[in-house]
């Protein structure tokens, strides 16, 4: 896939009239998933989803043109555009692309923030450095996400190089699954790390989607 290219493409037939009062959701890939389920369980059928790759948090600072791409390219087709992404590591960037376009984000520095919830994290930030977070996607997309871009898969010793400094693994769980449980274990044991897991739901992003009310 290439980068930029959505895994939901927003429809192109019909007029612009065709999506007037509804609501366009720009999000990360990552996040696709969890978005589809709130949609679906809330009935939020004004709701139009389009995701961009997760693997642009390889290289976080081509977020910012391609969220602005993507919002340029339906802002004049959509009553409001909500952006599921946190700053992502975009140092701000993201956020002067928002300002510039009236778009709206969800609140938190990445998805751990908030799916915990912001002050929850900032908390468990300051009990314990050194946390190497998985969600349900890293989890389920463990070897495509982390081993192969950090090249564990070919050199795993460096691992230890990687990962000297983390303390633990903390798998904060969208879902109670134990197949994804099971992933998250195993993607601890490979880092040679203790385990530690949280259910967390959806977190502050199922009320972010609620408010994008259509018109």
């Amino acid at each position: 896939m290439l980068v930029g290219e959505p895994l939901f493409p927003v429809e192109t037939d019909g007029s612009a009239d065709d999506k007037a009062g509804r609501v366009l959701v720009i999000a990360c890939g990552a996040l696709a998933r969890e978005i589809v389920a709130i949609r679906e369980k809330n009935r939020l059928d004004h709701l139009d989803i389009t995701c961009l790759p997760a693997k642009l948090h390889n290289s976080p600072e081509k977020i910012p043109d391609e969220v602005r791409r993507a919002i340029l390219k339906n802002a004049d087709t959509y009553s409001d555009i909500l952006i599921a992404y946190g700053d992502c590591g975009t140092g701000g960037l993201l956020d002067k692309v928002l300002e510039e376009t009236g778009a709206r984000r969800i609140d938190g520095a990445h998805c751990y923030a908030f799916f915990t919830g912001i002050d929850e994290f900032d908390q468990m930030e300051d009990d314990q450095l050194g946390t190497f977070y998985l969600t349900d996607f890293l989890a389920r997309h463990f070897q495509t996400m982390v081993i192969e871009p950090l090249g564990l898969d070919w050199h795993p010793h460096l691992r230890d190089m990687y990962f000297a400094h983390y303390t633990r693994v903390l798998y904060l769980a969208q879902t109670d699954d134990p197949a994804l449980e099971d992933a998250a274990r195993r993607a601890a044991d490979r880092l040679g790390l203790p385990f530690e897991m949280r259910r967390t739901g959806y977190g502050l992003l199922q009320p972010f989607l609620d408010k994008g009310q259509a018109d």
